[in-house]
């Protein structure tokens, strides 16, 4: 097994009980051992049993070192996209007006069914490889434009496929509760039945990590999102949820009854949702691209969060209807701007919390044990990657301890 020294560096740990911001560690060494974090610290600190241990040596040239980015809500996989809705709402149409008259998330099932498997796969990993450019190396993908069992396979399996070819973790939530689809239009309670039958189908396939559902009075109601969650149980699958995007309906009180991973969207949510969400241990998913694409004027309301101690992630909600972005670095420089949060809480939301967010604990901060997903930046401060608008300084990506 390799043993690899990476010096010369600048370590942004974001442990979470490190004294510095950031996690800070000046002049820092890091060894990894078979895809694992084994030492971190200052390199004067080093063990010199450890050093002499090392096989491979890496000049950092003084990079700045984070955490892998992790993504941790996104649509990416779907087809066609929504340029004239996007004109329809530039002209005064709301996205709830938009979905009414028959766009909105139907127009893209529409375009997803029609797509064939392969189809899919070259659209989405064209935005798969601009999340990676930018030092993604973990993300979620939900299904949610198939809204038929044929369709949601065919997206979760297309997700599935991008993760085995490409140098990140793909992780799959299944969004069969997104939208009621055309042929039940005014069924609503027959489609969640379907959803229900499909849940055990997809996950007997390996297809299904987690499950999720819109809750809202454009979508599902909270019974017929309990209905989904208590498949999703049976089944020791974890939720989460689309929730209080467009009011407060109760679904984040509902999705921490179930133990949620996390709760997304969130503007509306209100004092007994965050206090449900802190004793969940639920994460609150911020979406500034969703906000800052439809205009939105209801912010979401952090400082609920932080007076409840809520932990907060921050993702790009890639889609093609409220949000066609593929720059998590952008949504860093959002979350600040938008929602001012601090530049220090936005990357612990990319990294740290977006990795709870998908209950997963090896990885997420740089610290022995985890998993070496890390990157390299041309920065001389954490900040830095927040503050610049456009700006991609990604020097060097290592993935499972391997450079990409």
């Amino acid at each position: 097994m390799t043993v690899q020294l990476w010096r010369h560096c600048r370590v942004a740990t974001l442990q979470p009980s490190h004294p510095a911001p950031y996690g800070l560690i000046e002049d820092a060494a890091l060894v990894l051992e078979g895809g694992r974090i084994a030492w971190v610290g200052p390199r004067r600190e080093l063990p010199a049993d450890l050093a002499a241990r090392c096989t491979g040596e890496h000049d950092a040239g003084g990079a700045l070192v984070t955490p892998g980015l992790i993504d941790c809500h996104t649509h990416l996989v779907y087809g066609g996209d929504r340029a004239h809705e996007f004109e329809l709402r530039l002209q005064g149409a709301s996205y709830e007006d938009v979905a009414r008259a028959g766009g909105g998330i139907n127009s893209t099932v529409k375009a997803t069914r029609a797509a064939t498997e392969a189809e899919l796969e070259v659209q989405s990993l064209k935005r798969l490889r601009a999340l990676v450019a930018e030092g993604v190396t973990t993300l979620e993908i939900k299904s949610g434009y198939g809204l038929a069992f044929e369709h949601e396979r065919k997206a979760l399996r297309v997700a599935r496929g991008l993760g085995r070819s490409q140098p990140v973790d793909v992780r799959t939530t299944f969004l069969g509760a997104h939208a009621i689809p055309p042929e039940f239009a005014g069924r609503a309670d027959a489609y969640v039945d379907e959803v229900v039958r499909m849940l055990p189908l997809l996950h007997a396939e390996g297809l299904v990590d987690a499950v999720d559902a819109f809750c809202e009075r454009i979508a599902f109601s909270t019974g017929q999102t309990e209905r989904v969650f208590q498949a999703a149980h049976a089944l020791g699958l974890p939720v989460k949820l689309h929730a209080e995007q467009l009011s407060d309906s109760g679904g984040a009180e509902l999705a921490a009854r179930y133990g949620a991973l996390s709760c997304d969207h969130l503007e509306w949510l209100g004092e007994q949702g965050a206090a449900a969400m802190a004793a969940a241990g639920s994460v609150a998913v911020l979406l500034p691209g969703a906000f800052y694409f439809l205009r939105e004027t209801k912010l979401p309301p952090v400082a609920l969060l932080r007076q409840h101690g809520v932990a907060m992630a921050i993702s790009t909600d890639c889609n093609p209807g409220s949000s066609p972005c593929t720059s998590l670095l952008l949504m860093l420089n959002m979350a600040c701007t938008l929602f001012r949060l601090t530049p220090e809480e936005a990357l612990a939301g990319v990294t740290r919390h977006a990795a709870k967010a998908l209950g997963l604990d090896d990885r997420g901060v740089i610290a022995p044990g985890k998993r070496a997903d890390f990157v390299l930046w041309d920065v001389a401060h954490p900040a830095q990657l927040a503050c610049a608008l456009g700006a991609n300084p990604r020097l060097q990506t290592v993935f499972k301890g391997e450079l990409v």
